[in-house]
Order: C-alpha cells, then structure tokens, then sequence
C-alpha cells in the first residue's frame, strides 16, 4: 500500500506540533502517542503501539543529564509505524532498522534548529533596547518555525521519496539477507529490555532491591495465575458450550499500581523517619542552648 497524500500532510503537522509540544507540555511528545496518532493514520493501530511502545520502551533509561539535544524518538516512531504498515514490514524489524537510527540522526536537526534559533534570539535582544514588546513577541513566536521545519521537513521528505528506498531495501532483507533481517527483527525485541537496563543503572536498587525482587515475583506470579485460569477457562469451555465465563488477564495497569502502593509506603517511611531525626536534631540543639543559658537566679 502507498502512503496517500492526505496521510503524509497529517504525520508531516503532527511531526512539526509534537516537537513544540516536547518543549512545552510533553502530552503529545510521546512515542507511545506518536505510534498511536500515527496508527490511526494509516489505519493500524496495533502496530501503531506495537511500535511506540517498544520504542518507548527502548529510550526508558535514557537522559540528557546537563545536556541539551537529544535522540527524537517520536519521529523515528512516526518513519518506523508508517513503512511498517505501508510495506508490511515486521514491527520488530521497523523499530531496528527505521525507529532508532532515524532518532538518532534527528539530533542533527535538532543542533540546528537551535543554531537557527539564535538569530530571532538576538532580534529579541534588540527589540529589548527599543522597548518593542510586541516585537519582543513576534519574534519569539517566530523561533517556533526552525523547530517546527527540523521534525516536519525531514518527516515530509522521507515519507514522500522514501518508500522507494525503504522498499527494495526490506525486500532484500527479507529474501537474500535474511539472516540480517531476522537479526535486526531480534535486535528491535532486544532493545526494549536495553531501555529497562539502561533505567535500572540510574535507580537505587542496592538501597531498594527488596522491593524490585518483590515486584518481580509478585508480576511473575500473577501472569502464571491468570494464565493458567484463562487455559483452563479455555479447555472448560470446549467441553460445555454452557460454559461463558471469560477470564481476563491481569492489567498492567493493576500491576503498576501494586507497585504505587509499596513506593508510597516506602515514602512515608523515610519521610516519618526524616521527621524523627529532625526532631531529635531540634532537641539536641535545643539541650546545648539550655546548658549554656544563665537563669535569674545566678545573676
């Protein structure tokens, strides 16, 4: 299937807003929602998710500690979840091979839409001397437009000339690289777990890690639970077709807030023990302030 022209105007919008979104509120400036808006633009929302989620996923440990332009996973999204479902590549494959090497190379437009952006930045500081405030505000809503142009021109280009490309290179991949394609299709599963490593460095597991081995087990436990009693609701029901009972598995989302539930007593521990040791602190202080003090009666 070909990338219509409507398709392309959307993502090529969505591409240059998430960018301003990303630096203001950070809703849309998302891969999840970038594989979401995406999906549903080209009318495939499960590999919509499949995609914004592994690449989610993947930048999960990921910081720009002290510095400033960073990896933009939400156009690599947008690339990866459009050929994916245009030439009917594998959701892994696209991830790998379009998603993060696309993120990657966007760091080059971000560096200079930020170079760009100087020149109305120094406009400002003229218009500052002048006591122009209106022109003060023209030109910083004018330094919207190079961050806009640095995601929408690429998005526009390579999703306009680039199914060209992208499809005999697929096509290769698939038939006398194979062994390549199936390659990069489990390196694209991989990085999801390489996102959750690269989180787990920066947290203080030797201080919590009863809580991480708890939430492993108890995530285990409950997947092999509702697993098993949806197999047996399963075998029941070829044996009585009186037998409706759906078992739903257990939502993440029940998991995440078992999780919620520990850190929050967690915190209130060391808050109650901060508290303490406060108090102790005050009145320790407050006991030398005492011994030095002279009382009436000693005058």
């Amino acid at each position: 299937m070909d990338i219509l022209w409507w398709q392309i105007a959307i993502l090529t919008i969505y591409a240059g807003v998430q960018i301003l979104d990303n630096l203001s509120f950070g809703f849309l400036a998302q891969p999840v929602m970038a594989g979401l808006i995406t999906g549903l633009v080209m009318g495939d929302v499960t590999t919509g998710l499949m995609i914004g989620g592994g690449m989610q996923l993947t930048i999960l440990g990921v910081g720009t500690f002290g510095g400033a332009s960073h990896i933009d996973a939400n156009s690599g999204t947008v690339l990866a979840v459009a050929f994916s479902v245009a030439i009917g590549m594998n959701p892994q494959q696209a991830l790998a091979t379009l998603g993060v090497p696309v993120a990657s190379l966007m760091i080059q437009t971000d560096i200079l839409a930020r170079f760009t952006n100087t020149f109305f930045a120094h406009r400002i500081d003229s218009k500052i001397e002048q006591m122009d405030y209106k022109g003060i505000e023209r030109n910083f809503l004018y330094g919207m437009i190079p961050w806009s142009l640095s995601r929408a021109l690429p998005v526009f280009l390579a999703l306009t000339f680039g199914s060209s490309i992208v499809k005999p290179v697929v096509d290769y991949l698939n038939s006398d690289l194979k062994w390549l394609g199936d390659g990069l299709t489990l390196a694209g599963a991989l990085l999801p777990a390489v996102g959750f490593a690269i989180l787990l460095k920066y947290l203080p597991l030797k201080r919590h890690y009863p809580y991480f081995i708890l939430g492993f087990i108890i995530t285990a436990l409950f997947a092999t639970i509702y697993g098993g009693l949806s197999s047996i609701g399963t075998s029941v029901a070829v044996l009585d077709d009186n037998f409706t009972t759906v078992f739903s598995p257990l939502p993440m989302l029940a998991v995440a807030l078992i999780g919620f539930s520990f850190a929050a007593m967690a915190y209130q521990r060391n808050q109650q023990t901060s508290v303490k040791v406060s108090n102790s602190q005050n009145q320790t202080h407050q006991d030398h302030l005492d011994e030095g003090e002279i009382e009436d009666d000693e005058l």
